[in-house]
């Protein structure tokens, strides 16, 4: 059982190694006290994607944080959908989860530019160029760091910074504040700002059609996202980083940081 397990496991891991975003989708983004939390973990694009099973192994971190308490969410290895969690009492519930590192390799060249491209990464050509790197053969780590906001009851609270490497921290509580100038994002790396980043936004409305935006960060590492209503919303920010490694035959050179963060309108 453990083995199959495993192979479980890896089949949905796999398609996350093309490289597309990772995102908690909650059954439902509003809850009554007492009722579980019912989420899928994807990966795709679009809001369109792969469920992910519960496995241990795969994440460094599987939480539910509301107002001073973080509970951790358990289940059964091979669970689908991944999470199932009863929140106590009521407020804004924040699901965080975060992947174990993984490492991938490019099939072309044309791939590893247009992510850079499609991702606004900054200087990485320029840079993988000067380090002296292969054009297409080396590997690329890249983590994971997904949030979703989740009303329970009243929804009251606030979405606050939670520790991880990179993350994406909603100003605006899209369950009880007023939305008509939007929603206010934070990106932060290592708990700093991250000024002049790129926000990619999807938008799903209630018959499913999906939009896409692009906005950035001011100094502050702040931007602002119109909303409309019904809607649900991922946001995303991504982060290249040098390992350190110039030599790949020793290990991954690059590193891609994944912030994400999905929450729904009334």
């Amino acid at each position: 059982m453990r083995l199959l397990a495993s192979l479980v496991a890896f089949l949905f891991f796999v398609p996350a190694a093309t490289a597309h975003e990772f995102w908690i989708e909650p059954e439902t983004y509003t809850v009554d006290p007492g009722d579980p939390i019912i989420a899928e973990l994807r990966v795709g694009q679009d809001f369109k994607g792969a469920a992910q099973t519960y496995f241990p192994d795969r994440f460094a971190r599987f939480d539910v944080k509301m107002g001073e308490t973080t509970r951790a969410v358990e289940g059964r290895i091979g669970d689908r959908p991944a999470m199932t969690f009863v929140p106590e009492g009521e407020g804004l519930a924040v699901v965080i989860h975060e992947t174990k590192g993984h490492t991938l390799r490019y099939s072309s060249r044309d791939l590893f530019e247009n992510f850079v491209e499609h991702k606004d990464l900054g200087d990485v050509l320029e840079r993988h160029a000067a380090r002296g790197l292969p054009e297409l053969e080396f590997r690329e780590a890249y983590t994971r760091y997904a949030k979703s906001l989740v009303a329970v009851g009243d929804g009251v609270g606030t979405d606050t910074a939670v520790g991880l490497h990179t993350e994406i921290v909603a100003l605006t509580n899209p369950y009880t504040d007023d939305l008509s100038d939007g929603v206010g994002v934070r990106v932060l790396l290592d708990g700093k700002p991250r000024a002049d980043a790129q926000v990619e936004v999807f938008a799903r409305d209630g018959d499913g059609n999906v939009t896409q935006s692009f906005y950035r960060t001011d100094a502050a590492g702040e931007a602002v996202i119109p909303v409309g209503p019904a809607t649900e919303y991922m946001v995303d920010a991504v982060v290249m980083e040098d390992t350190g490694n110039d030599d790949p035959e020793a290990g991954p050179v690059w590193h891609s940081a994944w912030a994400n963060l999905t929450f729904r309108t009334p």
